[in-house]
C-alpha cells in the first residue's frame, strides 16, 4: 500500500519533491502549495486523507505546529542542517566570488552555522546570524527588518535567508539577498523519514520503537582522518543497520553523516528485550567500525513520542566515553546501559523464592534464569508469561507470590497499547 504524503511548501519546492519521487512505487505525493507560510494551518484541513504531513520550510511548520499538536498529526519537516548551510554558502561564494565576505544569515538553529564556520575556517566575525528556533509566533517582517538593519548599518554585503518571503522583501528594497536552496539530499531524507513513520503509524495498536544510532567523536575523526575515512564508517554502519532492520522487520533512515534512525514495532522490541545482557547490535557495530557508537531506543504509542524518547536515551549515552545503549520508555524512564551485566545475588534470590515466596524448585530456577536473561531490568507479568510459556493469569499468580514474599517491588507502569490498562512494572527487591 502506498504512503500518502501531504507536502506543504512553495510551488517550486513541492514540484522538486514530486519530480524526485516519480520513480518511487511506494509513495504518493499530494501537493499543498502556499504563497505565504501563514496559509499552512488552513491547508492542513484539506489533507485529511493523507498518512503523514511533510513541511519543506521551517516557518510553515511553526505556523502549523499548534494544529499538529492539537490533532496529534504525524509530521516531518525538512532538515535545515549544516549540509544545507554549507551548500548555500558555496553557491553564494561561487556566484559573487571571494569579494563577498560579510553576510547576515537567518536559520532555525544558529548552532549549525557555528559548526560550519568552525569546520570551514571562515571568519565568524564577518557572519551575523539570527535564529528563530521553534517560536510559532516568528514574524517574517521582524526577520526581514533585522537583515535590513544589518545592511543599512553597513555590517553586511549580502543577506542569506532560509525564508523565501524574506528574500522577496529584501529584494524589493534592492538589498542584495538570496534564499537558501534546499539540497536534494535533505528533501529525500525527509521523504524517507515520512515513509518510515507512516508505515509504523499504520500499526497504532502496537507499541512503537525508534532507535537513534550515532558514531561517537565523529567530527574529531573527520578532522584527524579526513572525510574519506568517515564516509567509509557511514557506509559500513548503514550496511550493519540494514541487516538488523531486516531481522527485526524495521526500517532505517540516514539523518546525517554520523547518525541513523530506526523505526519498528514488535519485532524490534522483542529483539531488544531478549538481549538486555549481551546486546549484539552494539557489539557488532563496534566490531565492524572499530570505533565506539551510541544507541538510544525510545518506546511510545506514536512515532513522535518514540523518537523523542530515543533522543533522550541517546543524550544519556553522551555521559560515557565508550559506546553505550539506553532505552527510554513511554514514561521516559531510562533502562540501561544495555549489554552491561547488572549483577544480582542468585543464592540470596533462590533462598527468598523458596522460603518467602513459597515457589517450588523448578519455578525458582526458571525465575532466576528469567532475571539473568533480562539482565535484571524491570519486567511485567506479561514478560513472565512469555518467558515461562504460561497464561497471563498464571503469571499474575506468580507475581502475587513474589510480592507477598517481598522478593520484588512495583516501580511503575508501561502502556504498550493505545487501548487497555497500563501494565505494572516490577524489579528485584535486593
Amino acid at each position: 500500500m502506498k504512503v500518502k504524503v501531504a507536502v506543504f511548501g512553495q510551488e517550486n519546492s513541492v514540484n522538486r519533491i514530486a519530480r524526485y519521487t516519480e520513480s518511487l512505487e511506494d509513495v504518493d505525493i499530494f501537493p499543498f502549495i502556499y504563497k505565504q507560510a501563514e496559509e499552512t494551518p488552513a491547508l492542513i484541513q484539506k489533507a485529511i486523507m493523507c498518512d503523514i504531513y511533510l513541511f519543506i520550510g521551517a516557518l510553515p511548520y511553526l505556523y502549523a505546529k499548534p494544529v499538529i499538536d492539537k490533532k496529534r498529526l504525524p509530521a516531518v519537516q525538512v532538515d535545515y542542517d549544516p549540509y544545507m548551510i554549507l551548500t548555500a554558502l558555496y553557491h553564494v561564494k561561487n556566484r559573487y566570488g571571494n569579494a563577498l565576505e560579510r553576510l547576515s544569515i537567518d536559520i532555525p538553529d544558529t548552532a549549525h552555522v557555528a559548526d560550519v564556520l568552525y569546520d570551514t575556517g571562515l571568519d565568524d566575525h564577518a557572519i551575523h546570524t539570527h535564529g528563530y528556533g521553534d517560536d510559532p509566533h516568528t514574524a517574517i517582517g521582524q526577520i526581514a527588518r533585522w537583515h535590513e538593519a544589518m545592511w543599512r548599518g553597513g555590517w553586511i554585503d549580502h543577506a542569506l535567508t532560509s525564508i523565501p518571503e524574506v528574500a522577496a522583501f529584501l529584494n524589493e528594497k534592492r538589498i542584495p539577498a538570496s534564499c537558501m536552496a534546499i539540497p536534494k539530499l535533505n528533501l529525500m531524507r525527509a521523504v524517507d523519514k515520512a515513509k518510515s513513520i507512516a508505515a509504523v503509524n499504520r500499526s497504532q495498536s502496537a507499541q512503537i520503537v525508534a532507535g537513534h544510532v550515532r558514531i561517537k567523536h565523529f567530527e574529531t575523526m573527520q578532522a584527524e582522518k579526513g572525510g574519506q575515512h568517515t564516509q567509509a564508517l557511514h557506509q559500513t554502519l548503514h550496511h550493519v543497520l540494514l541487516n538488523y532492520a531486516r531481522k527485526t522487520h524495521a526500517s532505517v533512515v540516514a539523518t546525517s553523516d554520523d547518525q541513523f534512525v530506526l523505526f519498528g514495532t514488535r519485532g524490534m522490541l522483542d529483539h531488544i528485550t531478549s538481549h538486555y545482557r549481551d546486546f549484539p547490535l552494539l557489539k557488532n557495530i563496534e566490531s565492524e567500525l572499530a570505533t565506539p557508537v551510541d544507541i538510544g531506543f525510545g518506546l511510545g504509542l506514536t512515532a513522535k513520542q518514540a523518537e523523542d524518547n530515543a533522543k533522550l536515551a541517546l543524550g544519556t549515552c553522551a555521559n560515557n566515553e565508550d559506546g553505550t545503549c539506553y532505552i527510554a520508555n513511554e514514561r521516559r524512564d531510562l533502562i540501561g546501559p544495555l549489554g552491561v551485566k547488572k549483577e544480582f545475588n542468585p543464592s540470596t534470590l533462590y533462598r527468598s523464592l523458596i522460603h518467602k515466596a513459597k515457589l517450588n524448585n523448578e519455578l525458582s530456577y526458571n525465575f532466576i534464569d528469567f532475571i539473568e536473561v533480562r539482565n535484571n531490568e524491570p519486567f511485567s507479568s506479561n514478560d513472565i508469561a512469555n518467558y515461562y510459556g504460561v497464561t497471563k493469569r498464571s503469571a499474575e499468580r506468580t507475581i502475587k507470590k513474589l510480592m507477598a514474599g517481598d522478593v520484588i517491588k512495583a516501580i511503575g507502569e508501561e502502556k504498550p497499547y493505545v487501548k487497555g490498562r497500563p501494565r505494572k512494572l516490577f524489579k528485584l527487591n535486593q
